[in-house]
């Protein structure tokens, strides 16, 4: 019985222009994004400095004060904080380094003399035996020296974001209005929810930051207090600032803690590091979800996974816009409605009041200018959001709506 062998139908892959095209956007977007890193990482802040300071120029206007008499208030509260708190903290922890660099040596004999009567402490002898102490002081200098552009640098940054927020909260409207003008109409109510969406989250997140500096400072400020140690205040108020600094920045305000306790005795300053490491815990498993409750909404893993690219990235500033950014993502993909793990929502319902928003949004904005529209975008963000939380509906909060398309069209 003869057999035939067919020939194998060959196989052709073609990509469409547009993915291509599409594929060379992505990566020259991701190629411009790493040019302007730095460009990216003032935008960011200052943002988060809107999101931050936005809610209290809004109470300050409920009340009376005009907004820009309300910025002035703000900006000037903040700065004379800043100031304060620099006054307060960085003279007398310099001294603390400058008198830690000079006994440095004579610490390191007097550890060893101890270390030397105990058998099995010989390796830990060596290990200070060996460590480079005795230049200590001119090599601290000479690091100094060399960081000196670097925060010159961050200096400039840091005031041309400043400014950047200052300008952006002086006229919100046409601050969002140069970002309605270049969005499609259509998507206009979308855009506008996600905007109140990043403003709850930042602020919830700064406030949550604000809450937990506040609290390490205040116990470490009592702690040493009760014991007596110099320059109680000004290590507190380090430990209110490293606090911010996710996962390590409680640990890292741990050190000038311990040191400071040390004339106090060994004992002493081994209880300290004790109750140092318990109020991280306590910080980490009880009042940080307490203080951000479902502001970030982050499961653990994400959280890590945030950090390290966030720290990699832009290193310290980086690790501290992670978590907000992360968060801001995960809600960018929940308007646009991804299904999340773990979440079960009603998609379309809220498609339907979202298509019901854009019908309103549209009748009401015809022949609107962008920045005008925008302002009645953010009223209907508002109205949505709270239909979606359980409130009321749509139509229950507006005096007139287009009609309702027939079912099936």
């Amino acid at each position: 019985m003869a057999t035939s062998t067919l020939p194998n139908p060959s196989r052709r892959i073609e990509i469409a222009p547009k993915t291509i095209f599409l594929v060379l956007g992505v990566i020259a977007g991701v190629w411009a994004l790493g040019q302007l890193r730095t460009v990216v990482t003032v935008l960011t802040i200052a943002l988060v400095m809107v999101g931050t300071f936005d809610p209290v120029v809004a109470w300050l206007e409920k009340r009376g004060l005009g907004r820009g008499r309300a910025l002035v208030l703000v900006f000037s509260i903040a700065g004379l904080a800043a100031i304060g708190v620099i006054v307060l903290m960085v003279p007398p922890l310099v001294q603390q380094m400058l008198s830690l660099v000079d006994q440095a040596p004579k610490q390191r004999l007097n550890m060893i003399h101890t270390l030397q009567q105990y058998s099995w402490s010989k390796p830990f002898v060596k290990t200070l035996q060996d460590l480079p102490v005795d230049d200590l002081g001119r090599r601290a200098g000479s690091a100094m020296i060399g960081y000196s552009m670097s925060m010159l640098e961050m200096l400039g940054y840091g005031i041309s974001t400043l400014f950047l927020s200052i300008y952006l909260l002086a006229d919100p409207v046409r601050s969002k209005g140069l970002l309605y003008a270049v969005v499609p109409r259509h998507h206009h109510v979308k855009l506008a929810k996600v905007l109140l969406e990043l403003k709850v989250i930042v602020g919830g997140y700064m406030r949550g930051q604000l809450i937990t500096s506040l609290a390490i400072a205040v116990f470490v400020f009592i702690l040493l207090t009760v014991l007596g140690a110099d320059n109680a205040l000004a290590i507190a108020l380090f430990a209110g600032i490293t606090d911010i600094i996710p996962f390590v920045g409680g640990y890292v305000a741990s050190a000038p803690v311990i040191i400071a306790t040390i004339p106090n005795g060994t004992t002493t300053a081994l209880i300290v590091a004790g109750l140092m490491v318990l109020y991280q815990e306590f910080e980490s498993r009880i009042l940080v979800p307490r203080v951000y409750g479902r502001t970030l909404r982050l499961p653990p893993a994400i959280i890590l996974i945030a950090l390290l690219v966030g720290g990699t990235l832009a290193g310290i500033v980086g690790a501290l816009l992670s978590l907000p950014i992360a968060a801001g993502l995960a809600m960018v993909m929940k308007e646009l409605r991804f299904d999340l793990p773990g979440e079960t929502v009603d998609h379309d319902r809220i498609r339907r009041l979202d298509e019901q928003a854009i019908r309103v949004y549209e009748e009401l904005t015809e022949n609107i200018p962008a920045a005008e529209a925008g302002v009645i975008a953010d009223d209907l963000a508002n109205l949505v959001k709270r239909s979606e939380d359980g409130g009321p509906t749509l139509s229950a909060q507006l005096p007139v709506l287009p009609s309702e398309p027939p079912p099936g069209t």
